[in-house]
């Protein structure tokens, strides 16, 4: 989840971790770091994430985390403090946002990213942070098999240049603009840059993040046999498994990287059978209505933010699209719940056994509900998936054995804990 990037952190960890729960999702893996939203400041970690953590208490209905991004490159020098003192042990890296907009315009992104004038978010800025993390896991090394790396793999010159060609042509619209204006290949050949660094660094956990199109998918199995020794997992958002570009939603579901064509989708559904899919997330970033498109030009999509939340779908979306397709309920449960659990340190998330936290979620796989926005808590106030008919309701949440949602209702205070990683079962 991106909480607190399009509105103030104290706001969104209430709003959008009570959509967490009524969604059924007990802990959430929030992304944070320095620069314009989030905190809209700038330095060293030391400061800026005691402050996260500040804001973030007694505000939390689930229990939550955090993946930071080194932005600075005094960050690396701060990625073991991270781990040792505040069990951060998930980074992420934006490949794109060196020379390319959140939001699909050039823009100035030092100035952006609030960086020093002499540092470059470039490659080499990703490979000395593989460099830092490699580093970490050596000093901890009971640490080592949570501690990983994350990245967004799109290619900023790639985007920047289709960008051009495609608002030049002006044969395309919306979405499938957007999917055009960042093509497939550019989550391809920034996989293989990630993953090369990864060889070369010797960065054994990475984690390749919603890959979206088949192109993205196959550059990922093809890293996975030219560099087997590099422990990758690959993973997929709700939306990009529901969504095509074609989708009734418009520009509501503009999103880097975009909702692809409609044989992704299917490409996507084929790689997750296969089980070449790690895990499924929501990557919940809410942007109310007034916010997502311009006041002025409502069908612009380049003028459109980027991202959207869908926390509360999750259970239900997979469940709804995953019986039709055969996908077990085991595996769903895989997939939203025991490997990511693994991945991330939560040793006692994810799985329903003595030791473990009494994190449960109650639904009714018998019955069927319209995904009605007005619903949620969430402050977003509409979803990608308005009007879809989805079955399998959450009925109930239970988070370390407290009811915290029931029958449409979220129970009680905020009784969300910061999980510092690794978070262990009870012996």
């Amino acid at each position: 989840m991106h909480t607190g990037i399009y509105n103030p952190l104290h706001e969104d960890a209430v709003t959008e971790s009570k959509a967490a729960a009524m969604g059924g999702v007990a802990s959430s893996l929030n992304y944070m770091r320095t620069g314009k939203y989030y905190l809209n400041k700038t330095g060293p970690y030391s400061e800026f994430f005691p402050e996260v953590l500040s804001i973030s208490k007694g505000n939390f209905f689930v229990d939550y985390a955090c993946h930071i991004a080194p932005i600075q490159y005094s960050h690396i020098d701060e990625i073991e403090m991270l781990i040792e003192k505040y069990g951060v042990t998930s980074f992420k890296i934006f490949m794109f946002y060196g020379n390319y907009g959140l939001h699909g315009n050039s823009n100035a992104q030092k100035d952006f990213l609030m960086m020093p004038d002499r540092d470059y978010y470039d490659d080499a800025h990703f490979e000395f942070i593989m460099r830092g993390i490699k580093k970490a896991m050596e000093r901890f090394p009971e640490k080592a098999d949570v501690s990983n790396l994350g990245l967004h793999c799109e290619t900023a010159e790639i985007m920047r240049a289709y960008t051009n060609i495609v608002q030049k042509e002006g044969k395309l619209k919306g979405l499938r603009a957007y999917s055009a204006a960042r093509p497939p290949h550019s989550e391809g050949l920034a996989i293989f840059i990630a993953s090369y660094l990864a060889h070369e660094t010797e960065c054994a956990n990475i984690n390749l993040l919603h890959l979206t199109s088949a192109k993205a998918v196959d550059a990922a199995m093809m890293m996975q046999t030219v560099f087997p020794h590099i422990n990758f997992r690959r993973e997929v958002t709700l939306a990009h498994l529901l969504l095509d570009y074609d989708c009734e939603c418009g520009l509501h579901a503009k999103v880097n990287p975009p909702i692809r064509s409609r044989e992704d989708v299917e490409y996507l559904w084929q790689h997750l059978h296969e089980g070449n899919i790690d895990w499924v997330c929501s990557d919940h970033a809410c942007c109310k209505a007034e916010f997502k498109t311009d006041a002025h030009e409502k069908e612009n999509v380049w003028l459109a933010k980027s991202g959207f939340g869908g926390t509360e779908m999750l259970l239900s979306g997979l469940y709804t699209e995953g019986k039709k397709r055969g996908l077990s309920v085991n595996r769903m449960a895989e997939l939203l719940s025991w490997n990511p659990a693994q991945r991330f340190g939560l040793k006692s998330k994810g799985d329903i056994a003595p030791g473990f936290d009494a994190d449960i979620v109650l639904m009714n796989p018998d019955e069927s509900f319209v995904v009605n926005s007005s619903a949620s808590p969430s402050t977003q106030g509409y979803s990608v998936f308005e009007g879809y008919e989805f079955s399998g309701p959450v009925k109930a949440t239970f988070l370390r054995g407290n009811l915290i949602y029931e029958n449409e209702n979220v129970i009680g205070e905020a009784k969300g804990n910061y999980l510092h990683r690794p978070y262990a079962p009870i012996p």
